[in-house]
Formats: C-alpha cells, sequence, structure tokens
C-alpha cells in the first residue's frame, strides 16, 4: 500500500472494479475478450476468436486506447500504421501464413474458426516424445545448453557462486517448513493452491467464484482437529496470521487436509482493513515477498507457516467487490 502512494498518477485499463482499479487515479474501461476480434493461441493451433457482443457502455479495446493516446502525444501514425485493429489481425495472420503456405486464407480462417499448426492434425495426432528430435540426432538437434547437451551440472551457475542456487539439483532447507526454525511459533503450513472456480484472481466478483466462498470470503480448509484445537466450526470465520501480515476467510473443516496444514487458494481480490489484513481471504498477505533463489527468482509462495483463530465479535465486511459511485461530470 505504501508502494501504491509513490506514483504520481497511476493509469489503469481494466473491464471491471477490480483491486487495480480502486487505486487508480485514472481507468480507463477497456473491453474483455467477448467484445472483441482477437487471435488466441495454443501449441496445435490457432484460434479466431470473434466478438459475441458490443462493448458495454463507453469501454474500448486496448489497441484503440493505445492509439488514441498515441494520436494525442503527436505520433498516432507512426502507431497504427494506418490500421484498425482488426486489420492488424488480418497482418498478423498473414505473417503466420507466409511461414506455412499450407495454411488457409484469412477469410478461412476466420470462417472455420481455427487453423492447425504445420505438421498437426486435428484428429490421430501422433503422441509427443520429450526431446524426440535431439533424441534422434543430439549432433543435429543440440539442446538450448552451453554444451548442447542435457547437463546434471552447470558449469555456468557454478561461476555464479550463489550460496542458495547450486549447480545441480539439491534439496536446500525452505526458509520456513514444517519441523523448522519457526514452527514452534507457526505451526501450520499453508498451501496457497490455484483455485477451482475462476484462473487466479480473474473474474473472482463473478457468479462461479462468488459460489464458492464462506461467509462471504475466500474458503480455508483445514482438519477436524486443526479446527477443534482453536474452537473453530464449520462456516466461522477465522484469522490467518503469521508475523508478515493476516487475512480474514471462512472456515472450511475437511479431514482430506492433513493436521499440520491450511488451504487457501489464491486469487481472492485484495482488501485490506486499515490494519492491512484482507478482509476478502488473499494469502499474498502471509507469504513471504522473496525468490525462490538468487537465480531463478520463481515465486515461493507455498513455503509459508501461520498460525490461524476464530474471529470474536462482527467481522467486518468486504468491500472489494462493492462498485464505484459513478458522479456524472458537470458541463461548465
Amino acid at each position: 500500500m505504501r508502494a501504491w502512494q509513490r506514483p504520481e498518477t497511476i493509469v489503469v485499463q481494466e473491464p471491471f472494479w477490480s483491486p487495480v482499479a480502486r487505486r487508480a487515479d485514472i481507468v480507463l474501461p477497456a473491453t474483455t475478450p467477448l467484445e472483441r476480434n482477437d487471435i488466441g493461441g495454443a501449441e496445435t493451433m490457432l484460434i479466431a476468436m470473434a466478438a459475441v457482443a458490443e462493448p458495454v457502455g463507453e469501454s474500448r479495446d486496448d489497441y484503440w486506447i493505445f492509439a488514441r493516446l498515441a494520436e494525442r502525444l503527436g505520433f498516432g501514425e507512426q502507431f497504427t500504421e494506418g490500421r484498425t485493429a482488426d486489420e492488424w489481425i488480418e497482418v498478423i495472420y498473414e505473417i503466420h501464413r507466409a511461414a506455412d503456405p499450407q495454411a488457409p486464407t484469412y477469410e478461412e480462417f476466420r470462417a472455420e474458426g481455427y487453423a492447425m499448426a504445420p505438421g498437426k492434425a486435428l484428429m490421430g495426432e501422433p503422441t509427443q516424445v520429450y526431446l524426440e528430435a535431439f533424441r534422434a540426432d543430439p549432433a543435429a538437434k543440440p539442446l538450448r545448453t552451453p554444451s548442447g547437451r542435457i547437463e546434471l551440472w552447470s558449469e555456468t551457475i557454478a561461476g555464479y557462486g550463489y550460496d542458495d542456487c547450486p549447480p545441480h539439483p539439491a534439496w536446500m532447507e525452505p526458509f520456513e517448513r514444517l519441523g523448522g526454525a519457526r514452527s514452534d511459533r507457526w505451526p501450520l503450513h499453508l498451501v496457497s493452491n490455484q483455485p477451482r472456480a475462476r484462473l487466479h484472481s480473474q473474474y473472482d466478483h463473478a457468479a462461479p467464484s462468488q459460489a464458492t466462498k464462506v461467509a462471504g470470503r475466500e474458503p480455508v480448509r483445514m482438519h477436524p482437529t486443526t479446527a477443534a484445537a482453536r474452537g473453530i466450526s464449520h462456516g466461522d470465520v477465522v484469522r490467518l496470521y503469521n508475523d508478515r501480515g493476516a487475512c480474514l476467510a471462512g472456515a472450511v473443516v475437511d479431514d482430506a487436509v492433513m493436521p499440520e496444514a491450511v488451504q487457501l487458494s489464491t486469487g481472492a481480490w485484495y482488501d485490506p482493513a486499515p490494519d492491512g489484513t484482507c478482509r476478502a481471504g488473499n494469502p499474498n498477505t502471509l507469504t513471504a515477498d522473496i525468490g525462490t533463489s538468487r537465480l531463478a527468482q520463481g515465486p515461493s509462495a507455498h513455503t509459508c507457516l501461520v498460525e490461524v483463530e476464530r474471529c470474536d465479535g462482527e467481522p467486518p465486511p468486504v468491500e472489494s467487490y462493492l462498485r464505484p459511485e459513478i458522479v456524472p461530470l458537470q458541463q461548465s
């Protein structure tokens, strides 16, 4: 929250009144994928994504927004090259088609809805073999490693001298784990997995995600013995906390969770109370803001210990899903 106060102006393009939009100075309403034409991609095919609805209200697609900004800044023609968004989509497809003469024309692609990647078939596709070309001819198809081979020891990584990333696979002591130095104070291991009713935090305000909420918050699953030891019942609002932060969640008592663990999915829209506690149940308030190593810098979310307690009294309401107040622009 302190970091958000540092920029002078924050501009956000968003279809929804998300936590990011709530913290912006200027919000430019953007279209969803359902309101614009586009091209989607998968390993085996290109997908012709067609708009199924007109843009809602004053929302515009991202290209339109950037084109207008470029125009106001004096280089609109250089940005658009005289093309609309739909015309750029066709140009991009034709670049693909130039590399694959067997690809259908753009009109056929839009009409059919997809185009297969070179050498791929819609049905009867052969089983993928890992590193197939390298295995068949290692000299002609080397890997993208310094040696061109599979490396169990990396001279490059060894040269970095990182104490937290050796040049070979190894088990490294996590900075937090059950049975580790901090587990006497924080006895539960937090598993913050991907949610089943949304992708990350996308559409957390929508019906599928909201239908999974407990007491209006992200559900946290815990073993019956874990809940009983803390006086927690199914449906209670509970507080997960450690020395980094805290969040509120709805308790789900489930014997499928091991007694030493609690499970809280990622992606609840961040809703901080004045003391920083997320009222919606976002586990980012609990996890450490460090990378997996000096080299990888991946997220280390699952190496996290917490404690859980029942919230007594009336819990604060969740505000992250409230719509903004729209004030009509006064015309002078």
